[in-house]
């Protein structure tokens, strides 16, 4: 098995460096810049997330703690804080370890090895899927931006799966109806534009974003 290694740090040469480093001890390696970046890419379901705290915009810590109930594979914080009190808040916002600039590539993929070695947490992945920062747990039936839940129904969260998980693709109402009802089910396909105008306001008010898009005469899609 290949292991998938997520760096991320905004600094460019580090990141690769330690990507050609990894690479050449047999790891997968994805590298982001920025957290938005890392966000997109969590999709691919690391096995282990190298971060970096000082970041500008969302801070690896901010970064950790918006993900970590969701993303269970190991965090790895690397850094040039050095207090103790910076050691505690990395662990508090769920890091596994901490390792501080300067430091030798042999000690960071040892500390890579034995925490991939003692990781039980990726039998159980959960499957998760990402766009634009927003984060569906399939797995556990929840949706957040940031750290912060948005409660959907049971109704509103089939459909967001449904959308999310064919994004790009177009779907009548006819359509969406047989998928997430059902096609034994009795009612009417019309009930689809008033969830997907519920869907819509809940995830505007806290993202400010428009995830659905109206294909005027066709249908829906999810603009991943």
């Amino acid at each position: 098995m290949t292991y998938r290694i997520l760096i991320v740090d905004d600094e460019k040469m580090m990141t690769e460096l330690l990507t050609d480093h990894l690479q050449d001890c047999g790891y997968e390696v994805l590298a982001a810049n920025s957290a938005g970046e890392a966000m997109a890419l969590l999709s691919r379901q690391p096995d282990l997330i190298i971060l970096d705290i000082n970041m500008p915009g969302m801070d690896g810590l901010e970064f950790c703690r918006s993900i970590r109930s969701h993303i269970v594979c190991p965090i790895l914080f690397v850094t040039a804080r050095i207090t103790e009190q910076d050691k505690i808040n990395g662990l508090t916002y769920g890091g596994d370890d901490y390792i501080t600039k300067p430091f030798s590539l042999n000690e960071l993929s040892a500390r890579v090895a034995a925490h991939l070695r003692r990781d039980e947490r990726n039998k159980g992945r959960m499957s998760v899927l990402i766009s634009h920062e927003l984060i569906v747990n399939l797995s556990e039936r929840t949706v957040s931006w940031h750290g912060e839940d948005i409660f959907f129904s049971r109704k509103e969260f089939d459909l967001i799966e449904f959308l999310l998980t064919n994004a790009n693709q177009v779907f009548d109402k006819e359509r969406i109806y047989e998928m997430v009802w059902g096609y034994d089910a009795e009612g009417d396909s019309n009930v689809i534009k008033e969830h997907i105008r519920k869907i819509r306001g809940k995830l505007r008010e806290i993202t400010g974003y428009d995830y659905i898009e109206t294909v005027w005469g066709v249908g829906y899609k999810w603009n991943r």
